[in-house]
């Protein structure tokens, strides 16, 4: 989701996306090239989480029913923080599919955590109170665990 358009790799990257900067989610260009991939992303794991659609419009940032609806039906553009948020909620989805079974990666979001992070509540409830910085804070976690720590 990340990276400028390269026109040939090279060892460092891959055919189409160049590693040494981010891309520039500010520009239009770039939300409609990785809108589409996105939207579809983030309902695959809202199916999977088996998100209510309230939480689902909570964690894009608090979309309205009807614009929410209509980029279910239909992809449209999405903005900066949009994008950024379902790239935040895509790399924990890897994350826990990594550190655990199929069935309870799904399930996570939804069972109560004595993490302090989370102080008993489901991963979901946090995430969706907390926005953005409590998608890093999750990811980060997810990541450390991954990483053994």
């Amino acid at each position: 989701m990340f990276g400028d358009v390269a026109v040939h790799a090279s060892a460092d990257q891959l055919p189409g996306i160049r590693w040494q900067r981010p891309a520039d989610l500010s520009s239009r260009e770039v939300q409609e090239k990785l809108s589409p991939a996105a939207s579809r992303a983030f309902f695959s794991l809202a199916s999977h989480w088996k998100l209510r659609d309230e939480d689902a419009r909570a964690l894009l940032g608090g979309m309205s029913n009807g614009s929410f609806y209509q980029l279910k039906r239909s992809p449209r553009t999405l903005d900066q923080d949009k994008l950024t948020r379902i790239s935040l909620l895509v790399g924990i989805f890897k994350a826990l599919n990594i550190l655990y079974s199929t069935r309870l990666a799904d399930a996570w979001m939804q069972r109560p955590n004595t993490n302090p992070l989370f102080g008993g509540e489901t991963p979901l409830s946090h995430l969706v109170k907390g926005g953005v910085p409590a998608m890093l804070h999750v990811r980060q976690l997810l990541d450390a665990r991954r990483g053994g720590v």
